[in-house]
């Protein structure tokens, strides 16, 4: 998932510095623990960087006011984050990344592995990021599965283990599982597959995202649902598999099947207030940002599964001392629920489900977490409603969703080969 700066509900300026924030504690009601935190922590800054998906204002307020700790937000897009994290390693102290990004940074010797034994809520993480498998029955998806590339060998190893090690490379924060959004109202008929997109009577109303890495995953689940090739594994093609599909695209788009070829998150919201596509590749905040607008717009559930995408928080290397200290303090803040509770109502998952449940009403856990009707209106974290009593999400409950997932976003070993490759279909 290469994430735009802008996708949120709504747009989320990017904090450049929080230093002003201090004041957000006193009258904030906080006592005992969080007191002690924030006097111990008030010279603290730590510098942190990611996509614009998990780095928002409103977490590093709480995080000012919970623990003194002052977060400064840099807000890029997924290809500046792999430069910056790899070239600029001492510009950061902690990298807010996606797996699939991991697979590419830790190898260069610029992130440190936590010692698990310090992460507080550790054995509550939800298991796809330790074990791979949601239940113990659960098959490991195609693509960059976190727990792939989640522990290494040893302290100062760069090498992913095989296994589980009490080397934790990036503790997960944020993840989904994303499909087609499509207009109800528009569409006319039941879609129930990734390949409803390539229905002719949609022609020139259709819409694939324009970031290689995930667009070509998308691709993926349309090519094998519509039978035209079988992938060993879609996270990681072949050259043969990639130039076949690559043709496939540009065959289809010079049919003229596709409108638009998206990169941000506000031009997918666009796309479909106006109309202009009626089904197409979506992120699911992007979905409630288009009903907020009083337009219907479903996240369709495909049988052929999800394809998803997570990120968590990564150390620099060079943190050590009271830094080193404050970033793990960080860490298990933001796993202690009110972080998650936050990205849960915007329709991701947090990386600790009990702890979040405990800042959620009944009524929220049961709309987000459980597939239940709403009860009353849902609101977005700003206090916006964007659901009516009654409503049910999209994909129903939390096992329901990350349950059926084909691939996860990834690295494949021919990258270089695949975006040279995209980037001919995008110019064709």
């Amino acid at each position: 998932m290469a994430r735009n700066n802008s996708n949120g509900v709504g747009r989320r300026k990017v904090l450049k510095g929080a230093a002003g924030l201090a004041g957000a504690a006193i009258g904030s009601g906080i006592v005992g623990a969080p007191t002690i935190w924030a006097q111990n922590n008030k010279n603290i800054v730590l510098r942190q960087f990611g996509t614009g998906v998990s780095n928002m204002n409103e977490i590093a307020e709480k995080c000012k006011a919970d623990t003194g700790i002052t977060l400064q937000m840099t807000a890029l897009d997924s290809d500046a984050v792999v430069q910056r994290a790899i070239t600029q390693p001492n510009s950061y102290d902690i990298a807010d990344i996606e797996y699939w990004i991991v697979k590419k940074v830790y190898p260069a010797n610029v992130l440190q592995a936590m010692n698990v034994k310090k992460i507080k809520y550790f054995d509550q993480i939800v298991p796809i990021f330790t074990s791979g498998k949601l239940t113990p029955d659960s098959v490991i998806a195609q693509g960059t599965a976190p727990n792939t590339v989640s522990f290494v060998e040893g302290a100062g190893s760069t090498k992913f283990a095989k296994g589980q090690t009490e080397w934790f490379t990036a503790i997960p924060t944020i993840y989904n599982a994303d499909t087609l959004g499509i207009r109800p109202d528009l569409v006319g008929r039941k879609i129930d597959s990734w390949k409803d997109i390539l229905d002719p009577k949609f022609k020139g109303k259709t819409s694939i995202l324009n970031i290689p890495s995930i667009g070509i995953m998308d691709a993926a689940m349309i090519c094998e649902a519509a039978g035209i090739m079988k992938y060993g594994d879609k996270g990681n093609m072949t050259k043969p598999e990639i130039d076949k599909t690559i043709d496939f695209l540009i065959k289809t788009k010079k049919e003229g099947q596709f409108r638009a070829f998206w990169k941000t998150f506000d031009e997918s919201v666009n796309l479909m207030t106006s109309g202009e596509v009626v089904i197409q590749s979506m992120w699911s905040p992007a979905v409630t940002a288009v009903r907020a607008k009083g337009v219907p717009c479903v996240y369709q559930p495909l049988k052929e599964g999800y394809r998803a995408w997570g990120g968590g928080l990564a150390l620099a290397k060079h943190l050590s001392g009271p830094q080193l200290d404050a970033a793990y303090e960080y860490i298990n803040w933001y796993l202690s629920g009110w972080a998650g509770a936050f990205l849960n109502r915007q329709g991701y998952y947090s990386a600790v489900l009990d702890t979040a449940k405990k800042y959620m009403t009944e009524d929220e856990w049961g709309f987000w977490m459980e597939g239940k009707p709403a009860k009353g209106d849902i609101k977005s974290p700003q206090g916006k409603v964007i659901e009516k009593a009654g409503a049910v999400r999209d994909g129903g409950s939390f096992y329901e969703r990350m349950g059926h997932v084909a691939c996860w976003n990834a690295v494949m070993d021919e990258d270089r080969y695949m975006v040279q490759k995209w980037n001919q279909f995008i110019a064709a």
